[in-house]
């Protein structure tokens, strides 16, 4: 391509990042602003429009002329252009001729419209610039690290705009929800249902559903989308962050994945408004907003509720007890992981087609043997084991306690059920946290330093490195010198992993208790404290009651722990290592010697 062709598609290159990120801007400003900046968008958004419309359509006739367009990357480009020209249409259409008979509504539909493109070009045009990256010039656990860091900042920042808010908050607090949205976590310093207007209420659930399936599995997704072709680099990385075993099927997982999650979510969500008590609401708007809320809320293991800080423990939803189940089942499915999701949903698929193949076209079909993953085994097991354990103990310990409020055998059963399920990173309550009994809270701190699983919306440190710490523990105890389960063996450096995992989360669990006890120790005891700091690192959100009222500085040591919790301490070392430094595998080896350890 000559030079003249190339430095022209980088200028309108930049120009469309330039625009879309001015327009995202200016969307900012008249969602955030909107009584101060009246006017603002028939002024700006049209031009806006017209002048991205120009650089698109400019962009993809210099890539045909050069044969440089791609049919996924032309389709996705048309769809943008076609909105754009709708949009051009519409305004010239509504604004000078409907205007004139003071029809509004029209005005504001499209202002909505050009809400919609321009988030969606700026998506498209970062995710495509993203996912085009040498993955090898930046390592995939720094990626990570800053993404999140990024949302987090983002986040905080439209918090503070005054229509997300029904009060002026400290910037602290906007920055404590915007960590605790995007980790996942359900901590608030504020009242979700009256200190945050409905746009504040949408802007934690974007949070929540982009830090629940993954800041780059979406990067990922759009990149590919509009991209239409993806590198060695990428794939290696899709790969490694869902747990795929074949490289070639790491972008269609990748697909798979998000709609999985949205089917979920929707189905989730429409459960739930037949669910719930419509006279709680206002209006069936009202209820829909809470249904889907709650829903992508449950799945994503957030655990933020519109119901204010007494959670699904409301006296209006209380004794709700199908309500209480669906949330319970959407907090499995978020916190088993996507990978064995897909692991299990593979399995059921070859179990259909070879009933159909038997039975319909009577032909014989050959079944895939090992198709569930030995990850799969230890995780669906060890969550299995948790749950009804859990379950068994809550029950024995709080029947004459918290269970006294439900009178029915069923309903002390749904409720032990879901306060086995919610500590593992939910932050759902059904009960008084302050209430429960000291083996309760004793059990709560270990489900919640436990987690969910590998590759999901729960944080902790996983169930697999639990399975794996307790069968080490169990192999040194009858002296076997091999971790094996399945008929399989389990390598040396995953075992490492899990032990050095398991380690630098009680260190970070440890500093933050220490942190907060020397700053807020006069007011709270260590058992509050203690809960606080394990609740953040696990990313569950249950609180006995004291994060509203703690010091800043307390807070900002719960807004790393969560971070810590969500990200991984073990994942935050490797990525800022690995940018400063570069460490060679060694051609040698030095002669081994036995230390005393018992």
């Amino acid at each position: 391509m000559p030079y003249s062709r190339l430095a022209g598609r980088k200028y309108l290159e930049d120009g469309l990042i330039l625009v879309s990120t001015l327009a995202v801007l200016l969307v900012i400003i008249n969602s955030g602003f909107s009584q101060t900046t009246h006017g603002l968008y028939s002024r700006w958004f049209p031009v806006m429009n017209a002048v991205a419309f120009i650089l698109l359509a400019s962009r993809m006739s210099l890539n045909w002329k050069t044969r440089q367009l791609q049919v996924r990357w032309y389709a996705g480009q048309t769809f943008v252009l076609v909105l754009m020209l709708l949009a051009l249409v519409g305004e010239l259409f509504f604004h000078h001729i409907l205007s004139g008979l003071q029809v509004t509504e029209t005005l504001t539909a499209n202002v909505f419209i050009y809400h919609s493109i321009f988030v969606f070009l700026f998506l498209e045009e970062v995710s495509t610039r993203l996912f085009s990256l040498k993955k090898s010039a930046v390592n995939a656990p720094f990626l990570l690290l800053i993404s999140f860091l990024f949302f987090i900042l983002v986040g905080s920042l439209l918090l503070m705009l005054p229509s997300a808010t029904t009060r002026p908050i400290p910037y602290v607090d906007a920055l404590f929800t915007s960590t605790s949205a995007v980790c996942v976590t359900g901590l608030v310093v504020l009242d979700t249902a009256t200190d945050f207007t409905l746009f504040g209420k949408w802007i934690i659930l974007f949070l929540i559903q982009i830090g629940g399936l993954g800041i780059l599995t979406f990067t990922n997704l759009f990149g590919f989308i509009f991209s239409g072709s993806t590198t060695f680099q990428n794939q290696m990385l899709i790969q490694n962050m869902l747990n795929v075993q074949n490289l070639a099927d790491a972008l269609k997982a990748l697909v798979r994945i998000v709609v999985i999650t949205l089917i979920i979510e929707a189905v989730g969500g429409v459960v739930i408004f037949f669910l719930v008590d419509s006279s709680i609401f206002s209006s069936p708007g009202e209820q829909a907003f809470f249904s889907i809320f709650h829903s992508i809320s449950a799945f994503c293991n957030a655990g933020f509720s519109t119901l204010g800080n007494d959670n699904l423990y409301h006296e209006s939803v209380r004794f709700a007890y199908g309500l209480h189940l669906v949330i319970a089942v959407l907090i499995i499915f978020g916190g088993i992981g996507f990978g064995i999701l897909l692991n299990i949903l593979q399995y059921f698929r070859e179990k259909v087609l070879q009933v159909y193949c038997l039975f319909i076209q009577r032909k014989p079909y050959r079944f895939k043997s090992q198709i569930i993953t030995l990850n799969t085994r230890i995780v669906v097991f060890t969550t299995l084991v948790l749950l009804v354990v859990g379950m068994f103990l809550f029950y024995l310990f709080e029947y004459h306690n918290t269970l006294r409020d439900h009178p029915t055998l069923f309903g002390k059963l749904v409720e032990s059920f879901f306060a086995s399920v919610t500590p593992r990173t939910a932050g759902f309550n059904v009960v008084s946290i302050v209430g429960l009994t000291i083996p309760t809270l004793m059990i709560y701190l270990l489900l919640m330093w436990i987690g969910g699983s590998p590759g999901s919306t729960a944080g902790g440190i996983k169930t697999s490195v639990f399975a794996v710490a307790t069968l080490n523990f169990i192999n040194q105890v009858l002296g076997k010198e091999r971790t094996e389960l399945g008929r399989k063996e389990i390598p040396a450096n995953s075992i490492q992993k899990a032990f050095a995992v398991i380690s630098l989360s009680l260190m970070a669990v440890g500093m933050s208790i220490t942190l907060i006890i020397l700053n807020d120790g006069g007011k709270f005891d260590l058992l509050k404290i203690g809960f606080e700091a394990f609740s953040a690192l696990g990313t569950v959100g249950l609180s006995m009651g004291i994060t509203p009222y703690l010091s800043d500085f307390s807070k900002i040591v719960l807004i790393f722990t969560m971070f810590i919790g969500r990200v991984g301490f073990l994942t935050i070392l490797i990525g800022l290592i690995r940018l400063f430094r570069r460490e060679r595998e060694k051609q040698y080896r030095y002669p081994k010697e036995d230390l005393f350890i018992t």
